[in-house]
């Protein structure tokens, strides 16, 4: 790979832009079943999923050289976890509208950042490239 590669130059960003979209359908999926019985609210680890990422991208990369080798995990691969509820429903839902409203327009907040970085880099690589 050159020293000016995509890899290099935008590192774990566009990982963490698709798992941020990823948790707000998580989020979303939430909202909407607040109110189906036994229902468990589910939500993403985000700090664990971008410190394994950029473990990944600074060790060395593990190739398949066999179809029959085991496949690793992908970009989806993650967990999703439960959320443990401060006051869970009579009827076993665990989903709190407040915490998730609260998470989902948090998460939109860093998606919103993520993207104006990751929209950010690829305006200093079109300037390299240009030579401007």
């Amino acid at each position: 790979m050159s020293a000016l590669g995509f890899q290099n130059s935008l590192g774990v960003h566009p990982n963490a832009l698709l798992t941020r979209a990823h948790r707000s359908e998580v989020l979303a999926n939430n909202l909407a079943n607040s109110d189906t019985p036994d229902f468990k609210a589910r939500d993403i680890d985000f700090k664990a999923i971008i410190s394994g990422e950029v473990k990944k991208h600074s060790s060395l990369k593990i190739e398949r050289t066999n179809d029959n080798h085991i496949k690793g995990r992908g970009s989806n691969g993650y967990d999703l976890l439960y959320r443990s509820p401060y006051q869970p429903a009579i009827d076993g839902n665990t989903v709190d509208g407040n915490i998730e409203n609260s998470k989902f327009t948090e998460n939109a907040m860093d998606y919103s950042a993520s993207f104006e970085f990751l929209n950010s880099k690829f305006k200093s690589l079109t300037g390299a490239i240009r030579g401007d």
